[in-house]
């Protein structure tokens, strides 16, 4: 027979499996409808359950929407350690460089389509669109870190300068990757990655 232990743990599990179904379904209203359109019901329609389970879960839309910005947050920043673990970037080849920098940032932005549309846009709540600002500021300094090391010509401000070019580079061809079939999106991430190349090798120490 289970143990007392071991049903709270059951459902406690479900319960995260549901939350997290909830904040799929609300990703993706958010993004196509955006915030101030978007209500708790259609929220629960998306994600196949009552508006009164949603409640159950999260107490208004501003509930399901901070705890999405949370969620896209924390996944966010596990994908900037791994693209900037320390490693002796130095002594890597440029192309092995932008492999393992790019790769974990792709990944994030293939399995979360609906954050940049969700937070890029104008009606959400400013103290949600402006939660992954600390960490969009810390990739640009861990570019700028990058530049330090491998083109140590390069002045503070060139630093700067060539370290948010690279991010807005990224940035602005992430969503073809995303929106590529999975057959075509191998070959897009290539050509941003021989785009992000052509850019930095004039500049490689």
């Amino acid at each position: 027979m289970e143990s007392e232990e071991a049903r709270p743990r059951r459902r406690q599990a479900r319960g995260e499996r549901r939350m997290s179904e909830i904040l799929d379904a609300a990703a993706a209203v958010f993004a196509e409808q955006g915030y101030e359109k978007t209500t708790t019901n259609a929220v629960a329609a998306a994600a196949g359950i009552s508006p009164g389970s949603l409640y159950q879960f999260f107490r208004s839309k501003e509930a399901v929407a901070e705890a999405l910005a949370d969620r896209f947050t924390a996944q966010m920043r596990a994908a900037h350690g791994e693209a900037f673990a320390p490693a002796d970037v130095a002594a890597m080849d440029l192309d092995e460089l932008i492999d393992r920098v790019v790769d974990p940032l792709v990944a994030f932005n293939i399995a979360n389509p609906g954050f940049k549309a969700l937070f890029a846009r104008p009606d959400m709540p400013p103290g949600l669109a402006t939660a992954a600002g600390p960490i969009q500021s810390a990739l640009l300094g861990r570019v700028e870190a990058i530049l330090a090391v491998r083109s140590p010509g390069l002045s503070a401000p060139e630093r700067t300068r060539s370290a948010r070019v690279l991010v807005q580079i990224f940035q602005a061809m992430t969503p073809v990757v995303v929106a590529a079939s999975a057959e075509e999106r191998e070959a897009e991430v290539r050509e941003l990655k021989k785009v992000l190349r052509g850019y930095l090798a004039p500049l490689d120490g």
